[in-house]
């Protein structure tokens, strides 16, 4: 498994419309494509106005898949179009990060 590790920050006071529009448009649109949504979050403290989300995947061939089918989607397209008239976005980052042999026994209860 593998998971893509997204980290977006808007300008000052706009988090919240941000969040909005993405959940009104774009996140039916990643449940659909992406399927495993491992957490989506805002930051209390810290690094501020930032929302953090993370999708996982089988392997990195299976998030290319996902992410081509979701790019050919044209309402995908009109999101983006969306989000990029509000301006509310700054800043986006994106890790693929797996978890540990320690993690996964964690998760499997042999540890």
């Amino acid at each position: 498994m593998i998971v893509d590790l997204r980290i977006y920050t808007t300008l000052p006071n706009r988090m919240a419309e941000f969040v909005a529009l993405y959940e009104e448009q774009g996140w039916p649109l990643q449940l659909k494509h992406l399927g495993h949504c491992v957490g989506w979050y805002t930051t209390l403290e810290g690094a501020l106005n930032t929302v953090v989300h993370m999708w996982g995947y089988a392997d990195q061939g299976d998030r290319e898949r996902r992410r081509a089918a979701m790019a050919a989607d044209p309402a995908w397209a009109a999101y983006l179009k969306a989000a990029a008239q509000q301006g509310a976005l700054v800043k986006m980052q994106n890790r693929i990060i797996r978890p540990t042999g320690f993690f996964e026994a964690y998760r499997a209860g042999t540890a």
